[in-house]
């Protein structure tokens, strides 16, 4: 049991949001506690993310969350910056994560001998964390991304839902009902799992993180001085099963290659994928976990190139796939070809 204690100002003080990176590490923990098949109805997603996992070589960092123990320090996981931040802005965070947050966790969590998979941390903090953003982005882009869109879209029921509740009925009404093993008996929160621990929080903010890949795991993070957050199973997860089998995505043949991004890199060829049907710049951001900044300006790069178009429609402008660059998609990612579809 993970006991939590609450004060009143903590307990008024309850947010919720979503997190693409923690979904991300949620994912390998749900393929590390099913070593065999993966139960309904991640199983399609899971066999997809295995073959990511063994054909891309750049993915290898990611193996870090699937061999450390039940606890590992909060940092490899940061808090979300935002109620709802893109992969890009949550990498970010874990890139500039300083030394000296670094040597303070650490020793919360091992003492005597580091683990082999933490001591990059420790000895090198900028480039063992540059090397798992890295890492990240291609796991993301080629297990996760093509899937994003319909996990966001379940994410964002399950945060209005909740929302709704919270302002309706207050924090207590919240709790209570949140998942068959989070408990609420004021002031203790309670999650139910093998681990024992028990601490306070004190004139802190409550944040909780709803999790499509949870499949009824919890977590906890308790090392930000100023939030305690706590993740649960969202509704929702049956969107995974109503995905194609091979959804549009990062080529996973070919021992890894993917000669789409090695042709324009690997956020515009993510970009050009994204454009299966016409998207605006802050839908395909949402849609593939990217800020909007950076989503403008690969559009921006490849419509000066004419693979994509814009235009008006309404208050939004649209983008969508030009002949040519229908053409680079179907030709360099064969996998897609009669998925996209231009304007």
């Amino acid at each position: 049991m993970i006991r939590i204690e609450l004060d009143e100002p903590t307990l008024a003080r309850t947010r919720i949001a979503i997190s693409p990176l923690w979904e991300l590490t949620c994912s390998l923990y749900l393929l590390q506690r099913n070593p065999g098949e993966v139960p309904w109805p991640y199983t399609d997603w899971a066999r997809r993310a295995r073959r990511v996992l063994a054909e891309v070589p750049e993915t290898a960092p990611v193996s870090l969350f699937m061999v450390r123990g039940s606890r590992a320090p909060d940092f490899l996981s940061p808090i979300p910056p935002s109620p709802c931040p893109s992969l890009e802005e949550e990498l970010e965070v874990l890139r500039a994560t300083p030394r000296e947050l670094i040597e303070e966790q650490i020793p919360r969590y091992f003492t005597g001998d580091l683990p082999a998979w933490l001591r990059p941390f420790r000895d090198d903090p900028a480039g063992a964390c540059n090397r798992l953003a890295d890492g990240i982005e291609a796991y993301w882009s080629a297990a996760i991304a093509p899937y994003w869109p319909a996990m966001r879209a379940a994410l964002d029921e399950e945060v209005l839902h909740r929302a709704r509740a919270l302002a309706a009925d207050g924090p207590d009404a919240l709790l209570a009902d949140l998942h068959e093993r989070v408990r609420w008996e004021r002031p203790v929160l309670t999650l139910v799992k093998p681990l024992e621990q028990s601490f306070s929080a004190v004139d802190q903010r409550l944040l909780l993180i709803p999790l499509i890949f949870s499949r009824g795991a919890l977590t906890c993070s308790s090392d930000h001085p100023e939030v305690v957050a706590v993740s649960y199973q969202a509704r929702g997860a049956a969107v995974l099963a109503d995905q194609p089998a091979a959804p549009p995505g990062p080529s996973v043949t070919g021992g890894g290659t993917d000669r789409l991004a090695i042709l324009v890199g690997r956020g515009r060829a993510t970009v050009l994928r994204g454009l299966s049907r016409p998207a605006s710049t802050a839908g395909l951001a949402a849609s593939l976990g990217l800020a909007p900044s950076t989503v403008s300006e690969h559009l921006a790069a490849l419509h000066s190139a004419g693979v994509v178009n814009r235009r008006r429609a309404g208050r939004r402008v649209l983008y969508a796939l030009e002949p040519a660059g229908l053409a680079l998609v179907s030709l360099l990612a064969p996998e897609q070809t009669g998925t996209a579809t231009s304007a």
